[in-house]
């Protein structure tokens, strides 16, 4: 069945003022609005992509 790995992120603070690169981190990552969730596979990639804007979002 489906044994990859996965992790969900949710989107905490608005990305309103921040650089364009981590507005469009937070869109690759799925997210639209606040609060809004996403799961996506655990890769070293998506991993990168949580480091880089880990002042907006939360894992859960």
């Amino acid at each position: 069945m489906s044994d990859k790995k996965t992790v969900t992120v949710k989107l905490v603070r608005s990305p309103i003022g921040t650089k364009a690169s981590h507005r469009a981190t937070v869109v690759g990552l799925g997210l639209r609005k606040l609060n809004s969730t996403s799961t996506l596979e655990d890769t070293p990639a998506v991993r990168g992509m949580i480091n880089k804007i880990a002042y907006l979002v939360q894992v859960l």
